[in-house]
């Protein structure tokens, strides 16, 4: 396998900023795709190592795109998450001013990020979106849009002027990232993890999601990303990914895991992983009552002695 690493490029975007936050890209090729499913696709096809790629933004939520890709397809397994925070500066060629600014360009996930912004200062400029924020710095470099919102750094790479910097409609936004390679084995927890997994039920029922999450709820385990997708197999057809407190070798997780492996028509494990809000040498806290470890295993014991006929 090529020691490096396939990002949503080109130059210049966020992601190759947090991807470099990572201390093991310091030692891998990084490699800008045109697309995250480029990205992606270069490590099923064996082209990378890994590939980083943006999963969810506090504004806007999961980015879709990531999260219909690792839905289909040949599977993937999440080994890393990065947490960004984003701020953006309107990039124009030199000498270009506000008034002079017809038409504007970022990717679809920026959009709800500066629309206040962008109604308030460039109210009749048109929107089209790009595949990345740096390619829409590109594509202003290139005379195909008069601005582009991108991060600040990004003005040098493509030899544009950031005139305004700062844009953002809610303070504290953050992207969060994931680094994704082929399955292989779970890294040994950290006491702060997180288990991303895929769930399509067996059939439309009332109380169907219900059931989902109570295989959740009675273990105590708490519930950080629910977002539905179509299947594509026709209306009111969706799966579920989910994002929950934990690592699958914990036991709650694991006995989750199994109650949902019962009751789904399939579940698609994407990794467990340290969370990327506590600091590492951290833990998430305690769990709640009854849901420990330790508490499962007494549990067990005691049915084994009911069976062994010692109550």
């Amino acid at each position: 396998m090529p020691a490096s690493y396939a990002y949503l490029g080109p130059e210049g975007t966020f992601t190759e900023v947090a991807l470099r936050t990572l201390p093991e890209a310091a030692t891998r090729e990084l490699i800008p795709y045109v697309s995250v499913q480029s990205a992606l696709d270069a490590v099923r096809g064996g082209e990378a190592e890994a590939a980083f790629v943006p999963i969810e933004n506090s504004v806007e939520g999961g980015v879709t795109t990531t999260l219909d890709e690792l839905v289909a397809g040949e599977p993937l397994t999440i080994y890393r998450e990065v947490l960004l925070s984003i701020t953006f500066a309107l990039l124009v060629r030199p000498g270009t001013k506000l008034s002079d600014i017809k038409t504007v360009t970022a990717h679809p996930v920026a959009q709800p990020q500066v629309r206040n912004w962008l109604r308030t200062h460039l109210p009749n400029a048109l929107w089209e979106s790009a595949a990345s924020n740096a390619d829409g710095a590109r594509l202003v470099q290139e005379g195909r849009y008069d601005a582009a919102f991108a991060g600040e750094f990004a003005a040098e790479r493509y030899g544009l002027e950031a005139l305004e910097t700062e844009i953002h409609d809610a303070k504290n936004a953050q992207t969060r990232f994931v680094l994704v390679g082929r399955p292989a084995r779970p890294a040994a927890p950290t006491g702060a993890d997180k288990t991303s997994v895929v769930l399509w039920q067996n059939d439309d029922h009332p109380g169907g999601l219900r059931d989902l999450l109570g295989e959740f709820a009675t273990r105590g385990i708490n519930l950080m990303l629910l977002q539905s997708r179509p299947t594509g197999a026709g209306i009111g057809n969706y799966c579920f990914c989910v994002d929950a407190e934990g690592h699958i070798s914990d036991r709650r997780v694991a006995e989750a895991l199994m109650g949902l492996k019962r009751i789904c028509r399939q579940v698609r494990f994407l990794g467990s992983y340290p969370r990327a809000d506590i600091k590492p040498g951290k833990t998430a806290g305690p769990t709640r009552p009854g849901t420990s470890d330790e508490e499962f295993m007494a549990a067990s014991d005691w049915v084994a002695r009911c069976q062994d006929g010692r109550f």
